[in-house]
């Protein structure tokens, strides 16, 4: 995810691989570059659209396929636009914005949507919890400290299309689901850190392996049905284990750095 970062951004270096011309056909190949990112970007939400229809006909795991392309699309376009240097090529049009407003229907309006129709939460909680994946998810986009220069982000990142295909792979009842929801909802308040998989700093290729490992347990078990087998959904566990010692141990070393200096 590239929510609070402009992943259509020059790099900090100020240089870019895609060519400085000021030859016009160059310079019109750019922007035509440019727009194909955007696309690319823009094209999440028509994905999201797709899960949305087979959510609202129960098609559960189409609805988490589609989800699965957008997260997808949303893992590349970051790097491409970097490489072609999108800011500059199109300087009238923000991907950090067209990215937001892609992130928040895919990561969290049609979980949410998925939370009320699936029956995760009984019918009696589930607009309460609906509610705080919306309005906690909110907070987290307008959070303009979310993010760590060695990234990590801060609070619970609003994942929610990761955190319902938990919930499905394992099983978990409604008791349990509402109180993960309930929990990791009042996370996205609290300072601790959550690593991006793609642009942390530290691990990067061990949790590199970790993240390729998930999606090929999320594409299988996806493919199973739900609940997913329980090799699904011991990678899942695992997985989820891992994220939470490297968010510990960050803020350990971080400690442990302070009190040297200290």
């Amino acid at each position: 995810m590239a929510r609070t970062v402009d992943c259509h951004a020059q790099s900090s270096s100020g240089e870019s691989s895609w060519p400085a011309t000021g030859d016009k056909a160059l310079d019109l190949r750019a922007r035509a570059a440019g727009a194909a990112v955007h696309l690319l970007t823009a094209s999440g939400a028509v994905f999201g659209l797709f899960a949305l229809s087979e959510s609202a006909q129960h098609n559960w795991s189409a609805a988490f396929t589609w989800l699965g392309v957008a997260l997808i699309v949303d893992g590349i376009d970051g790097p491409i636009a970097r490489w072609i240097n999108v800011k500059d090529a199109l300087p009238r049009f923000s991907g950090a914005r067209l990215d937001l407003v892609v992130d928040y229907l895919n990561y969290c309006f049609v979980p949410a949507f998925i939370v009320v129709e699936s029956g995760l939460v009984s019918e009696r909680w589930s607009a309460l919890a609906a509610g705080l994946i919306l309005i906690s998810s909110l907070f987290h986009f307008a959070d303009q400290d979310s993010k760590t220069h060695d990234g990590y982000f801060v609070g619970f990142p609003a994942i929610w299309n990761i955190i319902c295909l938990y919930i499905f792979v394992l099983g978990l009842g409604q008791g349990l689901a509402l109180l993960a929801i309930v929990v990791l909802a009042l996370m996205t308040f609290v300072p601790i850190t959550w690593p991006h998989p793609l642009r942390v700093a530290g691990w990067r290729f061990p949790t590199y392996g970790i993240a390729a490992a998930w999606l090929i347990a999320a594409a299988v078990g996806i493919h199973q049905g739900f609940p997913s087998s329980n090799a699904v959904k011991s990678v899942f566990v695992v997985v989820a284990i891992y994220v939470i010692i490297m968010g510990v141990m960050r803020a350990w070393l971080k400690d442990l750095h302070a009190g040297g200096e200290g």
